[in-house]
């Protein structure tokens, strides 16, 4: 199968305008958002960037072991005495390795994007309420998680 970036029609069942928005704007959500923010944002944008159904699925599971990976520091984490910092520092670095996961899956797309000229999208009002919504919708996991241990 030959790179995305030799695909002879680039915007071939893209939407050309809406446009994507920049991968290194979602270190950012994925940093205060958490996994599954992270996780929210880049399917979004690997919709708008074209990339194909299969790598999309990717993404899509490199969340979810993302996210069994911070229940799983919550659970460990437990006993710890200073949960909260270990778990918002662990947490964080698990995100941003999902996110540094879900970056490459998008990045050839990306590249064939920046090819046609045109101009990214803004992050900032999807970007900070899937931030918010994931940052909640993960705590009320760990919560969960809490109550039926």
């Amino acid at each position: 199968m030959p790179d995305e970036l030799l695909r002879p029609t680039i915007g071939a069942g893209v939407n050309m305008s809406v446009r994507p928005w920049r991968l290194m704007s979602q270190t950012y959500v994925a940093f205060f958002g958490g996994v599954i923010a992270s996780t929210a944002i880049a399917f979004l944008n690997s919709g708008r960037l074209g990339v194909d159904a299969a790598k999309r699925r990717l993404i899509l599971l490199s969340g979810l072991v993302g996210l069994i990976a911070v229940v799983a520091l919550f659970v460990l984490l437990d006993d710890d005495a200073d949960l909260t910092s270990g778990l918002r520092v662990s947490s964080r670095v698990v995100a941003v390795l999902c996110f540094l996961v879900q970056l490459r899956i998008q990045r050839p797309m990306d590249r064939a994007f920046q090819l046609r000229g045109t101009e990214y999208g803004s992050l900032w009002r999807v970007g900070i309420a899937v931030t918010v919504g994931g940052a909640v919708a993960e705590f009320l996991i760990l919560f969960l998680v809490t109550v039926l241990r």
